[in-house]
């Protein structure tokens, strides 16, 4: 099937050369001109501006967004609409906001054109493994883009369907890195507590692996665990600083919205956000607080 992708970062160019891999035939654009090279070096065919691609696709188009969430992606789909026609399919991948994506699509629909949502996991290795595929969107759309997604997916069937109308794709997705923040934390105190029960001297490494099989504890996710403990088990040169890409948040939103008690995704961000204060504030009057009401001393700078 033919595909033109938007945006070929690490993530994108490897979902396009697992779709070239597939026998999809794929026209690529990017701003960097390295990035549009090296999909062409992967037997795709590069383009130099967004009129370019579309007018390279055959009609019904299908084109496959992977730009960062927010202003990039509205000024992408706004550009790409201009250019596009009735029959045409709009595919984006990336982490965008399902209220977004509602947005989107209702634009999308004013010029004839399907906007099919795709929640997508699998990170740096998807292109080995395969990805995860939340979809979003119109049953039709789906159905015609389905050599697509069955080429990404780690087995035509499996790993992949659609759950729902437009913005469910997004939204399964927002949820599925909510779950990761308290997976990810579980792990990381669970290691934790074990390096600071220095009587033991556990090896990490070894722990990890002992978990991964057969343990009810085991997924990839430990795995990744495993293998980092492998390679620096003290976490040498890392800081101790955790980014978050916003779906944390929207998660903990939408719990709050539905009434829905989500404690251990919620204390998962607020963790994130904790380990970005270098000069706490809060910590430096807890500290005050102590010494004032019961003498304590106070660890000076």
């Amino acid at each position: 099937m033919e595909l033109g992708m938007i945006g070929l970062g690490r993530m994108g160019a490897n979902m396009a050369q697992r779709l070239l891999r597939g026998g999809h035939h794929l026209v690529g654009f990017d701003p960097n001109a390295d990035a549009r090279a090296a999909i062409a070096a992967h037997g795709g065919e590069a383009a130099a501006s967004l009129e370019e691609l579309v007018g390279k696709l055959a009609e019904p188009r299908a084109l496959w967004l992977m730009v960062p969430a927010g202003e990039i992606t509205d000024r992408t789909v706004d550009s790409l609409l201009s250019l596009l026609g009735a029959g045409d399919a709009l595919i984006d991948g990336g982490n965008s906001n399902y209220q977004d994506t509602l947005r989107r699509a209702a634009r999308a629909a004013e010029h004839g054109v399907d906007y099919v949502d795709c929640g997508t996991s699998g990170g740096v290795w998807g292109l080995e493994e395969g990805y995860s595929l939340m979809i979003g969107g119109e049953v039709s759309a789906i159905e015609r883009l389905q050599p697509i997604f069955a080429t990404l997916a780690p087995a035509p069937e499996r790993g992949w369907g659609r759950v729902g109308a437009s913005g469910a794709g997004h939204y399964a997705k927002m949820i599925h890195n909510g779950i990761e923040y308290g997976l990810m934390q579980a792990y990381a105190e669970g290691f934790s507590i074990l390096r600071h029960k220095t009587g033991f001297a556990f090896d990490l490494h070894q722990v990890a692996e002992i978990w991964r099989h057969g343990s009810v504890v085991r997924s990839w996710l430990l795995d990744l665990t495993a293998d980092a403990l492998s390679k620096n088990p003290a976490m040498t040169g890392i800081a101790p600083h955790v980014a978050d890409s916003g779906e944390g948040r929207w998660t903990v939103a939408e719990a709050i919205a539905l009434d829905v008690p989500a404690p251990v995704i919620t204390q998962a961000l607020l963790e994130r956000l904790r380990s970005r204060d270098d000069d706490s504030y809060a910590d430096k009057l807890l500290a005050a607080m102590r010494n004032e009401f019961g003498g304590h001393a106070v660890k000076r700078e």
